[in-house]
């Protein structure tokens, strides 16, 4: 089994995974997040149901001269609507895989923290060992003077 000064010498720096995921995402990966982060929130639903809910309002109730996506087709409406989904369905599916790669380089640093940590915590307990048996030794040869 290792000694401690072994140990030691075998310690790597600590280093944040959360940085080392960070400098690897590329300029195109921080602007899908950027957005994914802005759309994933409640301010952008309530932008998305006002915005829903006064455009179906109007071209119901204002005088039909005024309307101009007529109830109750509201095909333009719903073009758009199919086009913001179209463009944030992928952005979101991209937001998720980096999340999955961010999880993984997580699990793997842990991973590697807890095979360190049973190295240690197995050498310290042989120390332990060693230790308890010198101190038997110690208080045999007390009790035999």
């Amino acid at each position: 089994m290792a000694t401690l000064s072994e140990l030691k010498k075998q310690r790597k720096p600590i280093h944040n995974i959360n940085v080392k995921h960070e400098a690897s995402l590329t300029a195109l990966e921080k602007f899908a997040i950027a957005i994914t982060d802005r759309i994933g929130t409640m301010g952008f639903f309530f932008i998305i149901l006002i915005w829903t809910g006064l455009w179906l309002l109007w071209n119901m109730y204002v005088p039909i001269n005024l309307r101009f996506d007529p109830f109750p087709a509201f095909v333009l409406w719903l073009f758009i609507s199919n086009m913001l989904q179209l463009f944030f369905l992928p952005l979101i599916m991209i937001s998720q895989n980096l999340q999955e790669r961010h999880a993984e380089m997580r699990a793997e640093n842990d991973f590697e923290i807890n095979l360190k940590a049973e190295k240690e915590i197995e050498t310290i307990l042989e120390n332990l060992e060693k230790q308890e048996a010198m101190v038997a030794k110690i208080l045999e040869k007390l009790e035999n003077k």
